[in-house]
């Protein structure tokens, strides 16, 4: 582990019994045909113990391992009936479920054991807590090398889990333990900066500190200030590069799941981590469902146990015949068709500009040779925004990454905070919902984001298709000055009929708002002043860059 060069700042953590935690009791209980060890000592390379529940089958010999690696609590504080609409059916689920994590009652009669564990600093755990940090990568390391050795253990553990349990996955298996023989990240960001903490540049301050205030309070000891530290680094720095994983060295089977409904949060994380790691064999499924029910879906757990079947246990299966990928192509809220494709990105995909025009409000498959612009309010009123329609003379699919190119200007302030929406209308005007986040149904197509004084681009990294910003320093704007920017609108798939139209909104604020205690993103400290100016047509080549599949 590389030294820091920056020091962490903590809080301490609040006493484990105010949420629900019991005193550490090591005790073995024999119920529902498992062997169920609570609070089994795990002991760190730097003497730090962890404690863990460990579920087996009662009676059997050597199992595989499933770890699910999480803050929330071994014991269950979290339930998913606090949250609307989560879409978790009870009866998937018993009683032994913990947050985002495999069921052991359904795991175990199947012949494997499951590790639910308190990280470092969590609950009882000795040590300070750290979130998604290199600390935490090597106490996975040490856990799955424990785990692999016992006498219990066939030797071959995988992870599996969601949110949190997926985005550790990319860490721990980087590290590469050899007893490590397989993940399953489902829906996990794999960059923290870029896909959660400063969308596009602009600090995003509603579910970071509540998922602190809230989610992982609870320590003997001292938690990461996660608000702070991320307010106190604004531009990619050594504290980001500590909370990313290097992905090329990531080789481990992986079953990888991610959803286009997760924008701004889980989504291009998901997909960026299954097209980056170097795993020989890898399969990749996107859906545009809710996450939760999605994950505890029959037959998506049954999906899952063949790929651990093949992995953990050896066992010859249809997995080695299964489509490298399988995706949703959505016509709207819950409503869409899974297709069997090879890659990702689509091989296929003919990305096709639609050009903007001011004056008529419009997207057009050409240039306009006129010169226009559109300007509104910076200052969050109702009348903030621009918006462009394109209707589709024939039935059209658009999948994979879309790309706004905008010449823009700020007329009374030095930066602008661009938000930037896709939406899907029928042939009526009307906006055709969709899921999104854990368990909303008014979602949009897709969502983008950019701090114009993060403009610049990685030349080598950016392509045709996905900008890729630096986020090092800023380039503030002068009065007057016009600049192109490139906005990334993140991955989607979404199938419009002649008739319906794709509207792009432009905006100086968040695209989707939602009252408090809603579990939602929220970016309301922007630097927005003045006016907003969007220049088209002529010399002004503004375009959205979308990404149309032909037939396969």
């Amino acid at each position: 582990m590389r030294p820091e060069t920056f020091e962490t700042r903590y809080l301490p953590g609040l006493p484990p019994a105010e949420g629900g935690c019991p005193p550490l009791q090591h005790r073995i209980d024999h119920a529902d045909g498992m062997l169920i060890e609570y609070d089994a000592a795990v002991p760190m390379r730097d003497g730090v113990e962890i404690y863990c529940d460990i579920f087996r089958p009662d009676g059997a010999g050597p199992v595989p391992v499933i770890v699910a690696w999480g803050p929330y609590g071994k014991h269950g504080p979290v339930k998913y009936a606090i949250f609307p609409n989560h879409g978790v059916d009870p009866a998937w689920i018993s009683k032994y479920a913990r947050f985002e994590a495999p069921d052991p009652l359904y795991w175990t009669r199947h012949g494997y054991a499951v590790i639910n564990v308190d990280p470092r600093g969590t609950w009882n755990s000795q040590g300070d807590a750290t979130f998604y940090s290199a600390q935490e990568a090597l106490d996975i390391y040490d856990l799955i090398e424990w785990a692999g050795t016992q006498l219990w253990s066939n030797g071959h553990v995988g992870m599996s889990g969601v949110s949190y349990l997926a985005i550790v996955q990319w860490r721990a298996a980087a590290e590469q333990p050899p007893h490590l023989a397989a993940i399953n990240p489902w829906e996990g960001v794999s960059d923290r900066y870029r896909e959660m903490a400063y969308h596009g540049g602009i600090p995003e301050n509603r579910f970071g500190p509540m998922w602190r205030a809230r989610r992982v309070p609870y320590s003997n000891q001292r938690v990461e200030d996660t608000v702070t530290m991320y307010a106190e680094h604004p531009l990619w720095d050594a504290y980001w590069e500590s909370k990313t994983a290097d992905l090329s060295k990531v080789e481990v089977p992986a079953y990888v799941v991610a959803s286009w409904s997760d924008q701004g949060l889980h989504t291009r994380g998901t997909l960026e981590g299954f097209k980056h790691i170097r795993s020989k064999h890898k399969w990749l499924t996107v859906h545009g469902r809710k996450k939760w029910q999605y994950y505890y879906q029959p037959e998506n757990v049954e999906r899952l146990r063949l790929f651990f079947d093949r992995f953990l246990k050896g066992l010859v299966n249809e997995v080695e015949s299964w489509p490298k990928m399988r995706l949703e192509v959505r016509d709207r809220f819950y409503e869409g068709e899974m297709r069997d494709e090879s890659e990702w990105p689509l091989a296929r995909t003919r990305y096709e500009e639609l050009y903007l025009d001011a004056a008529s409000k419009s997207l057009a498959g050409s240039s306009f040779a006129n010169e226009s612009e559109v300007r509104y309010p910076a200052d969050g009123s109702a009348d903030g925004r621009a918006e462009f329609v394109h209707r589709f003379a024939a039935p059209t699919e658009l999948t994979g990454p879309i790309k706004l190119m905008l010449w823009v200007e700020a007329e009374g302030a030095d930066d602008m905070d661009l938000f930037v929406g896709v939406q899907k209308l029928d042939s009526g005007g009307n906006l055709v919902p969709f899921s999104f986040l854990n368990a909303l149904e008014d979602g949009p197509v897709a969502l983008g984001w950019l701090r114009v004084s993060h403009r610049e681009l990685d030349e080598e990294r950016s392509t045709a298709e996905q900008p890729w910003h630096p986020h090092r320093r800023e380039s503030r704007l002068e009065p007057g000055q016009v600049v192109p920017v490139e906005i990334e609108i993140w991955p989607s798939s979404t199938r419009f009929a002649a008739g319906e139209q794709l509207r792009l909104l432009v905006q100086a604020t968040d695209i989707q708002q939602y009252p408090p205690g809603v579990v939602s993103m929220a970016h309301s400290v922007t630097r927005n002043l003045g006016t907003h100016v969007i220049h088209t047509g002529g010399k002004y080549n503004s375009h959205l860059l979308v990404p149309v599949i032909p037939p396969a």
